[in-house]
């Protein structure tokens, strides 16, 4: 499972929570949040890091993001992938 559910917020904003390996630091975590946040449409990214483990990601966007646009932006940031 990639994404949990979207929630659609009454400003037509959505967001979603991502489970997130391969993040170990901050510098991770901030690589994540640049290129989600790099993405059309994301207003705020917050990562609750897990070093070692599996993080979570809240991305808040205009629309619903695909997990293809997700996955590959964590492959832009570096060597993480969705749980």
């Amino acid at each position: 499972m990639a994404a949990v559910h979207p929630v659609q917020e009454e400003n037509h904003v959505t967001t979603s929570t991502y489970r997130v390996t391969g993040m170990t630091c901050g510098h991770c975590a901030r690589a994540v949040t640049e290129e989600l946040s790099a993405l059309e449409g994301v207003s705020g990214v917050e990562v609750d890091l897990v070093a070692g483990g599996t993080s979570t990601v809240q991305v808040t966007s205009a629309a619903p993001l695909a997990d293809e646009q997700v996955a590959t932006a964590l492959d832009e940031a570096g060597d993480y992938r969705l749980a």
